[in-house]
This record gives structure tokens, sequence and C-alpha cells, in this order.
């Protein structure tokens, strides 16, 4: 690009950046490497595809209301489909990273990858343990003035109020939800951007890509024979000319 083709807006400048960094390419790929049809790589999936439920059942449950999913055979059934979206979630979210782990998923500039897949993993534990809290139950008022007590322990009670119900809901349906979401997109994105983590032991060759049949080869001409310098001394001694 020239310099008189520069975009010279704030907009146009970000664009190119982020078409730089982000290529459509990358972000949306028609095909992934043969390695990724490894029964491993479906748990990061999976742990997204839990999240959504996650996020849904909570949507409806915060519209409701305790008074609605306490009493109600629907309600009931929304929130225990919130409670097992969790479950798998850390089921899958699990298995993933200690999957990634052992494969050291950090190398070939992942870095950032990998942390991101722990922050996300931490952010949700406070999120699950502020849903623990809105059980609106005896369970949840056992668990709050236990986890209480710990925390002014070390210190921090004065900021994170457990036994503040209002306190929780903010952090359990707006807080934390936000903090996970926007870690997972920029875990997803630099996954898109740095391409999937091939097995240790693949090799650096191995290019197959699924459901792609392999481009055909064309005809190579015949190698002319090499003469030898006797040929040369038979032929010149028989036709001198």
């Amino acid at each position: 690009m020239s310099a008189d083709e520069r975009p010279t807006t704030w907009t146009g400048r970000a664009r190119v950046v982020a078409l730089r960094l982000l290529p459509p390419e990358r972000l949306l790929p028609d095909d992934q490497p043969s390695y990724v049809a490894s029964w491993i790589y479906v748990f990061g999936m999976g742990a997204i595809a839990s999240l959504v439920c996650i996020v849904l059942s909570g949507i409806v449950l915060s519209l409701a209301g305790p008074a609605w999913y306490h009493v109600s055979a629907l309600g009931h059934f929304v929130n225990s489909t919130h409670l097992w979206s969790v479950e798998l979630f850390f089921l899958t979210m699990v298995v993933h990273l200690w999957g990634k782990y052992w494969m050291a998923a950090w190398r070939g500039g992942r870095a950032w990858t990998w942390i991101t897949g722990v922050l996300a993993f931490l952010a949700s534990i406070g999120a699950a343990f502020t849903g623990y809290l809105l059980q609106t139950n005896f369970d949840s008022q056992w668990i709050a003035f236990e986890a209480k007590d710990a925390l002014n322990a070390v210190g921090i009670g004065a900021w994170f109020n457990v036994a503040d119900l209002g306190q929780v809901f903010t952090w359990h349906i707006v807080l934390l939800p936000l903090a996970v979401g926007a870690i997972v997109v920029l875990h997803v994105l630099l996954v898109r951007v740095h391409g999937v983590v091939p097995p240790i032991d693949a090799a650096e060759a191995d290019a197959q890509l699924t459901g792609r049949a392999p481009e055909p080869q064309a005809p190579q001409p015949a190698p002319e024979p090499q003469r030898r310098d006797e040929d040369v001394l038979v032929r010149t001694a028989e036709d001198p000319a």
C-alpha cells in the first residue's frame, strides 16, 4: 500500500490493522489440518457450546427471578439446564486444559493463547462460586456466611460482601459473565490467528486437510540418458565426419 492509498481516518487505520492481525481466511477457515480429527480437539468446542447454554439459560433465570424458578415446573427445568450446563462446561474445560498442557500448547508463539485459556478458567470459578450463592435457599446462606468468614480472614471481606445478595447478583449476572465472555472471545481469536496447535509428534510437513483430495501431480518428462565419454569416442571413430 502506497503512502497515497493509506487511510487518513482512525476508522480506516483501525480497519487496516484489524485485517493485518485478523485476516478473514484465518478467522473463518473452510478446512482444518488432519490432526484436528482427534478427540482431544473436541473438548474446547464442547466448553464453548456449554458456555452458550449457560448464558442463554442464565438470561432467562435473571429475568424471571427466584420466585419463578423455585415454584414453576418450567423454572425448575431452566434452572436444572443452567446447573448441568455449568457441570458440563467445567468438565470439558478441565479436560481441554489438561490436554493442552500435556501437548505443550504454548509452542509456536501461542503463549497468550494458553494464558487466556487459564484466565478464562479462573474467572469461571468466580462465576460458579457466585452462582452457588444465588440459589436463595439454606445451602446458599450457609455457603455465603462460611465464605464471608474466609474472605474476612484474608482481608477482602470489606470489598466483596458475599452476604449481600444484590452485590452477588451484580457479580454473577453482569461483571463476571462479561469477563469470561471477553476472555473466551480473545482466546478464540488467538487460536484463529496462530492456528490449532499440532501434536508434538506431528510431522512438520503434515499439511493434509480434512476433506480435501490431494492435488494431481503433472507428469514429469523422463530425464535424458547421460552420455559417457566412451560412447563419444566410439561414435567419433566410426564417423569421422
